[in-house]
């Protein structure tokens, strides 16, 4: 039994120096291996721009007569800038699209056949005040909240980073895609919601991404020449012969295009002081 017993000590004394040897190790050498980090986000730069540009007009090119792509907003990088300005003139594309469709429609007299309000007031009601700007003018200041709210919860909803992530996307200054909304079927919302407000029929779900990258390059295209037209009715309406071409096609409008509420709207906290200082 001798041999045994020397032979057990022996292993014991190996294992007690191994774990002696193990406690005494650096930290580092026992810590898991980290994680890789991940790929830092891929930003538009002034190159891509550029390249843009060329796609969307090859006459023209790239023209940027003011410094602005130049610039770091709020302290920002350049790349964040331009995500913030191409975010921005998306935006106001499909605004102005949706403007100018609505002018035309509007200026014809096109609306829809029922009440817009409990009290009986019709879209047909609102029609006859005269062009857009005064069918603004004579919507309900109720009616105007509620548009003005829905607007805001949207815009917050598309600057949420949280409601961003639900569609796999990120905010267009820390390296999201310019222009992309979230869907409203993922956010939480605690009411059923059928179609989503960006593509709510599912058209550009099968479409390839060289497909994808051509429609926005058209829909930049169009937003920019509805962003002009928009602005032009609106110059023609305020200012009778500003814009020849439009010389007896608008009805002129003598309140305040940039004021969001009218003199009906005086019950509101702000707007009687903010009528009495508008020059116009």
């Amino acid at each position: 039994l001798e041999p045994d017993t020397r032979l057990i000590r022996a292993e014991l004394a190996m294992l007690a120096l191994s774990s002696a040897s193990a406690a005494l190790a650096p930290a580092a050498l026992l810590r898991a291996p980290a994680a890789a980090r991940s790929t830092p986000p891929v930003m538009e730069t002034i190159d891509d721009l550029k390249s843009l540009a060329v796609k969307a007009n090859p006459v023209v090119g790239y023209w940027n007569p003011t410094p602005l792509a130049d610039m770091g907003f709020w302290g920002q990088s350049q790349e964040a800038t331009i995500g913030f300005l191409r975010h921005a003139e998306l935006k106001h594309g499909r605004v102005a699209m949706a403007a100018f469709v609505g002018f035309c429609l509007q200026s014809n007299g096109v609306h829809f056949p029922w009440a817009c309000t409990l009290e009986g007031t019709t879209f047909g009601d609102i029609a006859a005040a005269g062009g857009p700007a005064a069918q603004w003018d004579a919507l309900p200041t109720n009616a105007k909240l509620q548009i003005l709210l829905l607007i805001g919860f949207f815009e917050l909803l598309s600057e949420n980073t949280y409601a961003l992530a639900q569609s796999g996307q990120k905010h267009y200054m820390r390296g999201g895609k310019p222009g992309v909304f979230p869907s409203l079927k993922k956010v939480g919302i605690p009411v059923p919601v059928p179609l989503d407000l960006w593509d709510p029929f599912g058209f550009t779900a099968k479409m390839s991404q060289e497909k994808k990258d051509a429609k926005l390059v058209t829909e930049l295209n169009n937003g920019r020449a509805a962003m002009l037209g928009i602005m032009g009715f609106v110059a023609a309406s305020k200012v009778p012969g500003s814009v020849p071409a439009l010389d007896g096609l608008i009805a002129p409008y003598s309140g305040e295009v940039m004021a969001p509420f009218s003199a009906g709207d005086s019950a509101l906290p702000f707007v009687e002081g903010m009528l009495k200082a508008s020059p116009f």
